[in-house]
């Protein structure tokens, strides 16, 4: 049902194997590459996010530029996150308290050492989620919706977001689970998902979808943050989008129309870049500029003695 993805090599030695599913999108949008079960109900977790993000749009949220980028991102967390998920807010009437996300550390090293000396703790603000959290209650806000309720499925504007799923993905969504944050969680396809990314990068100019994935693309800094994948992948390749997402899921798409979406059965992301990368090179997408993203260092020592790396 899984087929091998990855491999971990230390001193010569195959040490561990990442089994899991990937799907992979020719430029003519035709399924092109397979690898295990990518027709099955998978859970997209933050990959998803675009989707929310657009669906946030639609509903009337005045979202552009990074306010955007940072609706469909998972941020880490650091000082500038913080300030717009919080000014996004107060435009809305509406404080920090009112997000639905639980609270968290910031993914940020250096943030969370600062909090930690300045004697503060965790908070809604710094966590992954709260810039889509805050998105959707912007949405609430402009659309009239009740704010306090908007994490229930049946909300309207998780209505409308279960609606985009299934229209970019092609299918109907077969499962809804509550994701890390809080909010619904439209189970696809992994070749849904692929299907989905890409229909953002490809839509015409001036319309809802490409504004999420124009936003993502020229504020990849509010999409991760310092040093984080999603950002850097996709400075690393310019015009292409990448969403990670919890227990193994990422997703990349190039302006070209490539799109890949991974899924590591054993729900660990340390192999998904460099799968995915040897996903979209196999599709014929040019990776050049992510070559050091294509495997993974194992060290020894504090040294690289191996290498995590792909085995389509």
């Amino acid at each position: 049902m899984y087929a091998r993805l990855a491999e971990v090599v230390r001193s010569g030695f195959t040490e561990s194997v990442h089994f899991g599913s990937v799907a992979g999108l020719g430029p003519d949008g035709a399924l092109a590459l397979s690898r295990g079960a990518v027709e099955e109900p998978m859970l997209p977790r933050s990959s998803a996010k675009p989707f929310q993000a657009l669906a946030c749009l639609t509903s009337g949220a005045p979202l552009h530029g990074s306010r955007l980028a940072i609706a469909a991102g998972s941020h880490t967390g650091e000082d500038f996150h913080v300030a717009l998920v919080g000014a996004m807010l107060d435009e809305a009437g509406l404080g920090l308290s009112a997000l639905g996300c639980p609270a968290d550390w910031p993914e940020d090293e250096p943030a969370r050492h600062a909090l930690i000396r300045s004697g503060e703790g965790r908070s809604r603000a710094r966590m992954n989620c709260s810039g889509k959290h805050a998105a959707m209650l912007l949405a609430c806000a402009a659309s009239g919706w009740d704010t306090a309720s908007y994490l229930t499925p049946s909300h309207p504007l998780q209505e409308r977001v279960r609606s985009a799923v299934q229209r970019l993905s092609g299918e109907q969504s077969p499962h809804t689970a509550v994701d890390g944050c809080g909010a619904p969680l439209f189970a696809m396809s992994l070749a849904g998902l692929a299907r989905g990314v890409r229909a953002l990068v490809t839509a015409p100019r001036d319309t809802p979808e490409r504004a999420v994935a124009d936003a993502m693309r020229s504020f990849p800094e509010y999409v991760g943050g310092t040093g984080h994948l999603n950002t850097e992948l996709m400075r690393a390749l310019p015009g292409s989008l990448v969403k990670g997402g919890a227990e193994g899921v990422l997703v990349a798409a190039t302006a070209e129309g490539h799109a890949v979406a991974v899924k590591v059965v054993d729900g660990g992301p340390r192999a998904t870049s460099a799968i995915a990368l040897a996903a979209l090179a196999e599709l014929g997408a040019d990776v050049t500029g992510a070559e050091a993203f294509t495997t993974v260092p194992v060290l020894g020592g504090g040294r690289p003695v191996g290498e995590i790396r792909a085995t389509l």
